[in-house]
């Protein structure tokens, strides 16, 4: 059975040399145990960070051992009194085919509320973040602008979403005209910047003539640096993500200082990890559901097709190409 393993800490872009496939044999299944067949796998930046071996709010992979993230997976064999067989189910798991996991490590998901790829997106791990980063720290109003970083992506597009359910007018960047057209015509954002645009400042700058109120931090880099400029006082900075510097040295990410802004505006600038709020999650979790039976929510899946293209599907999220949640089909 095929597993994908860290081989070698990436330096600078992760490489598929980084990674390696190796066979593996499952366990016998004891009591209160599920053998679990993979259907679907999220990729997602934050594990580029956990490929390094430094301190983090997450432990870092270990070399030899697999990489792991969250997957839809169902149920072959059960042993256990509260899943059956073919029941569909959430949890945590290395980049393997099949696996074999405790009952208290899983949780069923209900097809029937939600396609199996939104439970990896917009009412799983990435829609919570959106939710609870710009709503606890965020705390977008009526009437406030509201610009998000990373917009067409899975995060973003939530974030967004949110902010206008909030009643504020919400401004989106991206790094493509497609990108662009996808925020203001699907997601319904108010406007949408391109930030490889020449002129790309600028064009923030008229896309939010009365200043920002929340900016919800995906990107990081130049990308931010042009949005300093424009917050308002009191704003609010929710960090959620830098994937510009992900694989990136330290001297090597460098940029304008944003202190003096964060004095002059008196502005609140909060990182934060999704599994800060891990006790809030079903609450999170049903509002996020009500806004998407209620038509408030919308989201979009990149599917790519194969267990071949797991390590693929992880790198192409440094190149920028994909709109919405990227999730593989087993």
């Amino acid at each position: 059975m095929e597993q994908i393993i860290l081989k070698k800490r990436p330096i600078g872009l992760p490489k598929e040399t980084d990674f390696e496939h190796r066979e593996i044999k499952l366990k016998g299944l004891h009591e209160g145990e599920l053998h679990l067949r993979l259907t679907y796998l999220s990729v997602d930046p934050y594990l580029r960070g956990r490929m390094n071996d430094v301190k983090s709010y997450v432990e870092p992979f270990k070399l030899g051992d697999p990489i792991e993230s969250t997957g839809i997976l169902e149920v072959v064999r059960s042993k256990s009194q509260d899943f059956a067989v073919g029941e569909k189910v959430i949890a945590t798991v290395p980049w393997q085919k099949e696996v074999i996991l405790p009952d208290t490590q899983v949780r069923k998901i209900d097809s029937t509320l939600a396609s199996a790829p939104a439970y990896l997106g917009v009412i799983g791990l990435t829609g919570l973040t959106a939710y609870f980063g710009l709503l606890d720290i965020g705390k977008p109003q009526p009437g406030e602008t509201v610009v998000v970083s990373a917009g067409a992506g899975a995060v973003g597009s939530a974030a967004g979403q949110i902010a206008q359910i909030k009643g504020a007018r919400v401004v989106g960047i991206a790094g493509s005209d497609e990108k662009v057209r996808y925020m203001v015509q699907e997601l319904g954002f108010d406007v949408g910047v391109n930030y490889r645009a020449k002129n790309y400042p600028e064009i923030l700058a008229k896309a939010c003539p009365d200043g920002i109120d929340v900016y919800f931090e995906n990107v990081g880099g130049p990308v931010s640096d042009a949005v300093w400029p424009l917050l308002n006082r009191y704003a609010r900075i929710p960090v959620c993500g830098s994937i510009s510097g992900y694989n990136k040295t330290a001297d090597e990410d460098s940029g304008p200082r944003i202190q003096n802004y964060l004095i002059k505006t008196s502005a609140e600038m909060k990182g934060f990890t999704v599994g800060n709020y891990a006790d809030a999650f079903p609450e999170g979790r049903q509002q996020l559901i009500k806004w998407l039976e209620e038509g408030k929510l919308t989201h979009k899946e990149t599917l790519i097709h194969g267990f071949d293209q797991i390590i693929p599907a992880f790198l192409s999220l440094f190149e920028g190409k994909n709109i919405g949640k990227i999730v593989i089909e087993i």
